[in-house]
């Protein structure tokens, strides 16, 4: 690949009419971020944060590193309007990228609706004004079903329709990771105060600083309260913030625009959800599979090695990516993959996901009725790469007529051929 000319650019796109899974109304959105190795040239260098973990892709954008989430949406839709001509979708997308100005943006958007969530502050409001409580019992008028979710709506939000949802098992593993937490920010606080007891450390404003190191690497600081002096240091949790806290833990709030008619409260609830198999194709791109990173890069349309621009790298990493998604697809049956999909559209859709019967029951076996070994992605594919194609000639002769031959199959190898001829891409 060579260096476009006059140092512009290298657009590099898909005919859209090559991408027929777009014909689909939900358009998943989220935003991953790639870490450079880059001198101050780059045109691409803004320090961002890392937003590092399943659909099909159909497109990607690159973006500065210091672009803010909620920024890249309008440009997004602008394109799946214009480029790819669908004029009326849903839009998926988590708290911080389908933010309240988005969704004020959005309204002015005929044909687009959008599902997200709410954060943890716009949650506590709705308790404190007893709109909601932890167990979704208030008030009397909502409908709760027995998987822990019920719909309302709100002043505060007009024309949205909001899905609270409570999910017990989440709710105990929050509970425990604060209590680590607390704990392991209470271990470092002890030992600063074991050095203030000795006399090892002094002065207020040495203690403080000390303290200040340490006191929010676990990101609970907001859970204590500190009392320095020259010569002591005193702690203690805020039992009342920890108990608030702890009484929206497992629960979180669907927004939409979308209508009920057309998408129900369990639906809603498994769109958003679904954005998980985006991060997975993120952390498939980023680490497992292809491994985007690191990307060295010098200039705005450079990268090395082989001194291809950036935006072609990502690219063609998420070409391969979609490739591998579809013969995860077509190889279903030969892998540890859970068959039963269509069980996923009507389960309960708050309560952890778990594996159908038959998907266990594969896991369990590890082999097919054949006896042929169950496989994962990736040994199957080192199973595939015993084919091999030998190049033979008929005599030792410079000049001499070659053939290829190609090494006999096994079954498995066979069917993996003939699942991937099938496939409608």
């Amino acid at each position: 690949m060579t260096d476009p000319p006059n140092n512009r650019p290298l657009e590099v796109t898909a005919d859209p009419r090559s991408l027929p899974l777009l014909g689909s109304s939900l358009k998943h959105r989220a935003l991953t971020s790639r870490r450079f190795a880059a001198s101050s040239q780059s045109g691409f260098r803004g320090e961002g944060g890392d937003h590092d973990d399943r659909g099909c892709p159909v497109a990607v954008t690159v973006h500065e590193g210091n672009t803010a989430d909620p920024t890249t949406l309008m440009p997004e839709i602008a394109r799946i309007k214009d480029e790819f001509g669908i004029a009326q979708f849903v839009m998926v997308g988590d708290r911080g990228m389908i933010s309240s100005t988005a969704i004020a943006t959005l309204r002015d958007h005929g044909g687009i609706d959008w599902i997200t969530a709410l954060k943890s502050a716009s949650i506590r409001a709705l308790v404190e004004d007893q709109t909601i409580q932890p167990d979704l019992s208030l008030p009397a008028a909502w409908l709760v079903d027995e998987r822990n979710l019920a719909e309302f709506q709100h002043p505060d939000y007009p024309g949205e329709r909001l899905v609270a949802c409570r999910n017990p098992e989440l709710a105990k593993l929050r509970a425990h990771k604060r209590e680590d937490l607390l704990q392991a920010t209470e271990e470092a606080l002890r030992t600063i105060q074991t050095r203030v007891g000795a006399g090892r450390l002094t002065g207020q404003d040495k203690i403080g600083v000390a303290v200040g190191r340490l006191i929010n690497r676990y990101k609970v600081a907001k859970h204590f309260t500190l009392t320095l002096t020259d010569t002591t240091l005193t702690f203690t949790r805020k039992e009342d913030a920890i108990a608030a806290e702890a009484a929206l833990d497992g629960i979180y709030i669907i927004r939409t625009s979308v209508k009920a008619e057309r998408l129900d409260s369990a639906s809603c609830v498994r769109h958003y959800q679904s954005l998980s198999q985006v991060e997975r194709a993120f952390r498939s791109l980023k680490t497992v599979d292809l491994k985007v990173r690191p990307i060295h890069h010098r200039l705005s349309d450079r990268a090395l090695p082989a001194a291809w621009p950036v935006r072609a790298h990502i690219f063609l990493c998420m070409l391969a990516h979609t490739v591998e998604w579809h013969l995860k697809e077509a190889w279903r049956e030969l892998l540890f993959t859970d068959e039963d999909q269509a069980a996923k559209t009507t389960r309960d859709p708050v309560a952890p996901a778990e594996r159908s019967a038959g998907a266990k029951a594969k896991i369990a076996r590890r082999h097919h009725a054949d006896g042929t070994p169950i496989h994962s992605f990736q040994t199957l594919l080192t199973e595939l790469a015993t084919i091999v194609r030998n190049t033979c000639c008929t005599s030792a002769e410079a000049d001499a007529p070659t053939f290829t031959v190609t090494t006999q199959s096994n079954p498995l190898q066979r069917r993996a051929l003939d699942l991937i001829d099938q496939l409608a891409v």
